[in-house]
């Protein structure tokens, strides 16, 4: 796959997987003219579902189902202290090419991860550092049967293929679950 091939991919991934509200709709065309054979499942599942499904979907699907998360970091850190370190990694390594966050957004969050790879060439490693989160949320997608398990299923055939100590990463992330951090306890 080109390197322009995965930039539209992944922008288009980025938009796909940003909450489905007034701007999505409205940017739905665009996505269908550049990205339609990538995306075209979900593109059909999502006009079926129509905004308000759709929307309710996201929401359910993505901020109740800790599987389901898409801010990265808490598939390589959990909610542990530890996971600050990682964003103000990731705001670091944004910075240091060139690029800054709004003050909403966090860095973790797939969506900006994929806008910051379609347009940066340290992006490709960014997302292979984060393969096993992405492989496990592409799993539990796609036992919920989500429409959005197609998105991030494209969004994996485009980076390499999985060596065998990502399988093995992933594997022991999907027995395991993130980590956890045990703060205080009794005497």
């Amino acid at each position: 796959m080109n390197v322009m091939n995965r930039a539209v991919i992944w922008q288009a991934a980025a938009h796909l997987l940003a909450y489905p509200d007034e701007r999505f709709w409205r940017r739905l065309p665009l996505i269908e003219e550049a990205a339609e054979p990538h995306f075209g499942t979900f593109l059909r599942l999502a006009s079926d579902l129509g905004p308000g499904e759709l929307a309710a979907h996201y929401v359910e699907t993505f901020d109740l189902h800790r599987r389901c998360c898409l801010y990265l970091t808490y598939y390589t850190d959990g909610d542990t202290r530890r996971r600050g370190e990682s964003l103000a990694a990731l705001k670091g390594r944004y910075r240091a090419a060139g690029w800054e966050l709004m003050d909403d957004e966090l860095p973790d969050f797939l969506p900006v991860m994929l806008e910051f790879a379609a347009l940066d060439p340290s992006g490709m490693a960014l997302l292979r550092e984060h393969r096993a989160g992405l492989e496990l949320l592409q799993a539990a997608l796609t036992d919920r049967r989500s429409p959005y398990a197609h998105v991030i299923g494209t969004l994996c055939g485009s980076l390499p293929p999985l060596g065998a100590a990502q399988r093995a990463a992933v594997q022991r992330l999907a027995v395991a679950g993130p980590p956890a951090e045990s703060v205080g306890g009794y005497l």
